[in-house]
């Protein structure tokens, strides 16, 4: 599966959304998709079969991981392991094998979880504003804005991305200049929780793109040399944070 440096801050970002998931393991690689346990975000990544060394498969296969245990097998792997994964055609174990040039090779058998989850149509979107900022500047402004606050106001003009929030505690803004593609000024309040957890993948991507729209669920992509992971999420609407906006 290669080097850990990519699994790590994957896992990271979606631990605390997600307790189960279904790994689906395709020609095209290996694929996630599953609503957070709120039932608020969807996450979406894909691991291209050609960022794998090597990728090899016989027939379509689903795993049912816990991403409790993945996080910690991950971490203990560290940066420097690859993560190497192995299912026989009938998986109620698959093999996780951490090899590491300096430490030698650990291998985890698994039990494959019996995971009932739906697929998610994500319809395709016209969003009012798609908008590239570095992804560690966008990381920073969650992390710093939410020791304070719950949610972030987000008003995208032509140049400039600004992110604002009170409270009765106080208040906190930041602006960054970004690349962008607008069709209009737009504005929206966004929970800092799910921000938070999404930039825990900044170290995936110098970049990250955020996507935005009053009419639609929002999104924020990380794309990595082989693939990508995307957070499809709904605005706050006064005090409430819509639900069910996938079908």
């Amino acid at each position: 599966m290669g080097n850990s440096s990519v699994h790590t801050p994957l896992v990271d970002a979606i631990k605390d959304l997600i307790q189960d998931s279904n790994f689906h393991c395709r020609d095209s690689g290996i694929a996630l998709q599953n609503m957070d346990n709120s039932q608020v975000a969807v996450v979406v990544i894909l691991l291209e079969a050609g960022g794998f060394l090597p990728y090899h498969r016989d027939r379509r296969l689903n795993l049912g991981i816990s991403l409790t245990s993945l996080t910690k097998i991950v971490h203990y792997a560290g940066d420097e392991a690859t993560l190497a994964l192995k299912a026989n055609d009938n998986p109620d174990t698959f093999n996780l094998v951490l090899e590491c040039l300096q430490t030698g090779c650990i291998k985890y058998d698994i039990k494959s979880r019996d995971i009932d989850q739906e697929h998610l149509e994500i319809p395709k979107a016209d969003y009012a504003a798609t908008i590239t900022i570095p992804s560690a500047e966008f990381q920073r402004i969650c992390r710093n804005l939410s020791q304070l606050l719950e949610s972030v106001a987000n008003e995208a003009s032509e140049e400039r991305i600004k992110f604002s929030s009170s409270s009765d505690i106080g208040s906190g803004s930041a602006t960054l200049r970004h690349n962008s593609d607008l069709t209009g000024p737009i504005a929206l309040t966004i929970s800092l929780k799910y921000l938070v957890n999404f930039s825990k993948a900044t170290a995936l991507s110098y970049s990250v793109t955020l996507s935005l729209s009053s009419e639609v669920p929002q999104l924020v992509e990380y794309k990595v040399e082989s693939g990508f992971a995307r957070f499809y999420f709904a605005p706050q609407i006064g005090e409430e944070e819509e639900k069910g906006y996938l079908a």
